[in-house]
């Protein structure tokens, strides 16, 4: 735990727990606002973060019930999980951008429409009967997973202003990610737009009407609008403080122009598939990570697409990309 800012109307309480990942931390945070009291993200759902939570709360004075909110900056499991928590002691009002909250609720059409999504895209990815068995594990899991926000006091963020707040949207990483901006103090929370060691990826999700957003475009739409906020320190889901958000989110666009130029010269050299290319670049997460790489990876080709650098045929079902020299 460590107090960041500490004035007359704001105080910042960052709560670090360490991981042997690449993470290195899972962070959550807790601001006091003037006579109200916000959590933003929750960590993960175990022992060990509650622990965490109660121990840091106690320390400043602070039990659960004082909460006036919890902010969530997206709904991936490292950043809600506390909250299934807390909601069963406290009617707390928890608020989330609405296509995080159909996530949450596990909203069956929703499910539904996500499996067939991701079965068309991993056929036309060349990844055969092994995706297939993937999507299906995934919606398998998902379905029976008894946790759901369905109980919650779930509101959604539609505003562009939430309590002292500035809501920004910055999709990419997920369709739901937003910033919590206070305008007074310069500060964003941000979820995992930045982190400071480590670039985050945009995976490709469908919307909520079944379409496939340009989720690195995105990504990268909302890393320039870091740019011109000009926070003077952003504070993300891992890792340190980020006291350069500026400059961190240049580095990240250029990252990602190398990155992309990677997938071109790897299609260059005659690799046409998405599961081909992914196989290339990471022979040993490709089953181990199988979601993580290949919506990654997707992302970038549909970026390479969009920026009329790639194109792609379809050949008995599955995409084969080549290099566009028009």
């Amino acid at each position: 735990m460590s107090v960041l800012i500490e004035n007359e109307n704001t105080k910042i309480i960052s709560i670090e727990v360490p991981e042997k990942s690449i993470l290195k931390t899972v962070n959550f945070y807790l601001v006091k606002r003037n006579q109200s009291l916000f959590l933003i993200d929750a960590g993960y759902n175990s022992d060990h973060y509650w622990t965490y939570l109660h121990s840091n709360l106690h320390q400043q004075g602070y039990q659960l019930s004082d909460l006036t909110a919890i902010l969530l900056t997206h709904f991936h499991v490292d950043h809600v999980g506390l909250v299934y928590r807390i909601a069963k002691q406290h009617n707390i009002p928890i608020y989330i951008h609405p296509y995080g909250g159909r996530v949450l609720k596990k909203d069956p059409a929703y499910l539904e429409m996500r499996y067939a999504f991701f079965t068309d895209i991993y056929r036309k990815l060349n990844c055969g009967t092994f995706g297939d068995e993937k999507v299906k594990s995934f919606y398998k899991k998902a379905v029976e997973d008894p946790e759901s926000a369905i109980d919650w006091n779930l509101n959604d963020i539609e505003a562009s202003t939430i309590f002292d707040f500035e809501v920004m949207e910055i999709f990419g990483h997920t369709q739901d990610q937003l910033g919590f901006y206070l305008a007074d103090e310069g500060i964003i929370f941000l979820g995992d737009l930045l982190i400071d060691h480590l670039a985050s990826n945009a995976f490709v999700d469908p919307a909520l009407d079944g379409s496939r957003p340009l989720v690195l475009a995105q990504h990268r739409e909302s890393l320039e609008k870091i740019i011109a906020l000009e926070p003077v320190l952003a504070l993300s889901g891992h890792g340190k403080p980020i006291h350069d958000p500026v400059a961190l989110a240049k580095r990240r666009i250029n990252r990602i122009e190398d990155k992309a130029n990677s997938f071109l010269t790897m299609i260059e050299n005659g690799i046409s598939t998405g599961s081909e290319i992914v196989k290339q670049r990471h022979p040993k997460k490709y089953e181990a990570l199988f979601s993580t790489v290949m919506r990654d990876a997707f992302g970038f080709l549909d970026y390479l697409e969009d920026e009329g650098k790639i194109t792609k045929e379809e050949i008995d079902g599955v995409w084969h990309y080549s290099i566009n020299n028009i």
